[in-house]
């Protein structure tokens, strides 16, 4: 399994991925709506501030995990984990597990304070996010389903609250994505 955290010349095959995971998991309306949204930030997401990490296996790409800045006016660095996907035919194989602890590292090196993800608490916990308060933390739209807010510290210090409101890059502004 190949590593990467170069997605530049693969935007097509990550956005072929998101769509296919999601339509086979989800169906083919969520499967557009993740397809379009991974384009968009692809596209419209200055690389200096998108970080999308992948995992290839014999010139295939099989998983995928895009982090974008989350910024409050407060001085610690969040990075929302959205979205994140694994070939249908390759789920199972600990493959998600292993590319986002490598993300986090490389986000870790990097500075970041705090990761944070809107999604399945159980499949998250694994690589050490834990649910985690609107009050805590402040979500830049409002959350349909509150649960799945989680996050984690990547420094040593505990997660404390963080000053808000919280905003987004532009393609997440959508209310139908929270």
């Amino acid at each position: 399994m190949d590593y990467r955290s170069d997605i530049t010349g693969h935007e097509p095959a990550i956005a072929a991925l998101f769509a296919t995971t999601f339509t086979a998991s989800e169906g083919a309306e969520e499967g557009a709506l993740i397809g379009t949204l991974v384009a968009r930030l692809l596209a419209e997401v200055p690389r200096d501030a998108l970080r999308g990490f992948t995992a290839w296996d014999d010139g295939q790409i099989v998983g995928g995990v895009i982090f974008t800045p989350l910024t409050y006016p407060d001085p610690r660095k969040v990075m929302l984990l959205s979205p994140m996907a694994v070939a249908p035919d390759r789920q199972g194989e600990g493959i998600g597990q292993r590319l986002i602890a490598q993300a986090l590292d490389h986000l870790r090196a990097e500075g970041t304070d705090i990761a944070v993800t809107y999604g399945n608490p159980a499949f998250y916990g694994k690589t050490g996010f834990a649910p985690v308060a609107e009050a805590t933390l402040p979500a830049p739209l409002p959350l349909s389903h509150p649960h799945g807010w989680i996050a984690q510290s990547l420094t040593d210090a505990p997660l404390t609250p963080v000053k808000g409101p919280a905003a987004c890059v532009s393609p997440f502004t959508r209310r139908e994505l929270w």
